[in-house]
């Protein structure tokens, strides 16, 4: 069974205990909890690297060769290069675990239930896409989440054992940039900042068992990080002048990736209502 289908199963039967009858202030109060479960970076045709040749800190240009020719006309690929050729291919990124700790307060007001959440996960994620020119050469941009930061809101119906919420909010994360490349004739300098801002979307279904104060739940959980401008490498000499990467700019040109850091985690979570 895929993710989505055993999670639609679990809402489904929230939703049949939800239209129990609710019990006064049965969700309101404060709780901690913790989850574990798995996350899923989705492969998407945005796993580029875009080029800024005159330095002008636009990232829309091609680097090309001193006939003109698309340096990079051999393409991408999602993942860590194998060797310096497409036809290597790339090793791709797998799933990971998700795990991690949350602390937050609910009120109800009727069957209506709305709280605040902060969270910190722990999400096993190693991203990675790789650049191929016609040298031949590889260069891979690798990133290495650390831990991801949620700040949410959560809005939902409880029923007297059950409660169905959305929930959303600012979310931010520690990630660790590394690049690699064949290239042996230019030199790379990076500039790179570990900290990225995002957002994290989901929603997910909360169990209490009967009138302990311990609660089982389930919850999907969408996570964007805008991390496209927070790693940049510059290629630049000693190669000579006619080199592609110093033809628009003698100082070189920079390289970045240009997709969001984004994963999907469904967790399984357990917590304790005080």
């Amino acid at each position: 069974m895929s993710w989505s289908r055993l999670f639609r199963a679990v809402l489904f039967l929230g939703f049949i205990a939800a239209a129990s009858p609710v019990a006064a202030q049965q969700w309101t109060g404060g709780y901690i909890a913790g989850h574990i479960g798995f996350s899923r970076i989705p492969e998407g045709s945005d796993n580029v690297v875009v080029f800024d040749r005159n330095l002008d800190g636009v990232f829309d240009e091609n680097i090309t060769s001193a006939a003109g020719a698309n340096a990079f006309s051999p393409g991408f690929c999602i993942g860590a290069a194998s060797t310096s050729l497409p036809a290597g291919g790339c090793v791709q990124d797998d799933d990971g675990i998700d795990f991690g700790g949350r602390g937050g307060y609910d009120w109800q007001m009727g069957r209506f239930v709305v709280g605040v959440l902060g969270e910190l996960s722990m999400p096993d994620h190693v991203d990675s896409v790789s650049a191929f020119s016609t040298t031949p050469a590889f260069y891979t941009f690798t990133r290495e989440l650390n831990w991801v930061g949620g700040l949410r809101a959560r809005a939902g119906f409880g029923g007297e054992n059950v409660l169905i919420y959305g929930t959303g909010g600012a979310a931010w994360a520690s990630l660790d940039h590394s690049f690699t490349t064949s290239n042996a004739v230019n030199t790379a300098v990076e500039d790179a900042e570990d900290m990225a801002w995002g957002y994290q979307l989901g929603g997910g279904v909360d169990f209490k068992f009967g009138t302990s104060h311990w609660s089982a739940g389930a919850e999907y959980l969408w996570t964007t990080l805008n991390d496209e401008d927070r790693y940049t490498v510059r290629l630049q000499g000693p190669a000579p002048a006619t080199n592609p990467f110093i033809l628009g700019n003698a100082r070189g040109s920079d390289l970045r990736r240009d997709d969001a850091f984004e994963f999907g985690s469904l967790r399984f979570v357990l917590g304790y209502r005080f």
